[in-house]
């Protein structure tokens, strides 16, 4: 495996209430690659160092990052919610200067993406989802979860991938139905490109068309992975998300 810390150290910022947010940045020509972890995720997997490494082959510029209350981030996970932790990728963006950027999103980074775009606006050149999974909350819960979470309570999930079960805090819960974008259009009109498994447990690969279908643009792919499970985390499947980041800045239609 390459040694992804020599070209990019794990650097810290501290936001202007005290939070210590731990990122990756990997000096390079621009539009900046920025990966966005999905619920409870860091910058340590292996998409975010695939693409870490893309870019460094490229001699492409590129951002990891950990959510506060995640990883090597400071903080609570309980106090973490959409509009947190979008206020923090983008004092991140800002940190490492001007210029364009594309945005990567692992499910719930893919949600968060869209969010960011917004306040970003037309410095997002380009955004790739991978399994990602706006409005979780809504479709993803049942009447029962979303009654405990609106009386305050903290659910908790099995967890598939790990030995504690996932929870989601009331907070998080009550930001993100406040966030949910699905159900109006998404005014964003560059290239969108969506990876999903069509043997998601978590998240249905129908979303990706709900997604596609409420995106204004006119340049959105879906490339589905009919036996690819949520994580996408396979030599193949990491293969397909390269290809597809290769594949928007490709000329002549690439990111220049």
């Amino acid at each position: 495996m390459p040694d992804y810390a020599i070209p990019a150290p794990v650097a810290c910022h501290t936001m202007p209430d005290g939070r210590r947010l731990a990122y990756r940045r990997l000096a390079g020509a621009r539009p900046m690659v920025v990966f966005l972890p999905g619920y409870r995720s860091d910058m340590n997997g292996g998409k975010a160092n695939a693409v870490l490494d893309w870019a460094h082959t490229h001699g492409r510029a590129c951002l990891l990052l950990d959510y506060s209350g995640c990883g090597q981030s400071d903080g609570d996970f309980a106090q973490g919610t959409l509009s947190r932790w979008c206020e923090e990728v983008v004092a991140l963006v800002e940190l490492c200067g001007p210029g364009q950027v594309v945005l990567a999103g692992s499910s719930m980074g893919g949600w968060l993406m869209l969010l960011v775009a917004e306040v970003l606006r037309e410095r997002v050149k380009a955004m790739i989802g991978i399994a990602a999974a706006p409005d979780f909350t809504d479709w993803g819960r049942d009447p029962v979860a979303k009654a405990a979470l609106a009386e305050g309570q903290v659910v908790h999930d099995a967890n598939a991938y790990g030995h504690e079960p996932t929870p989601m805090y009331p907070a998080f819960w009550l930001d993100a139905q406040a966030s949910r974008r699905l159900s109006m259009p998404i005014p964003y009109s560059g290239p969108v490109r969506l990876i999903h498994g069509q043997a998601d447990p978590d998240v249905p690969w129908t979303i990706a068309l709900r997604l596609a279908d409420a995106l204004c643009s006119a340049d959105v792919q879906i490339h589905l992975i009919k036996d690819g499970d949520h994580r996408l985390s396979r030599d193949a499947d990491i293969d397909v998300l390269i290809t597809t980041l290769s594949g928007l800045f490709a000329q002549p239609q690439g990111l220049v």
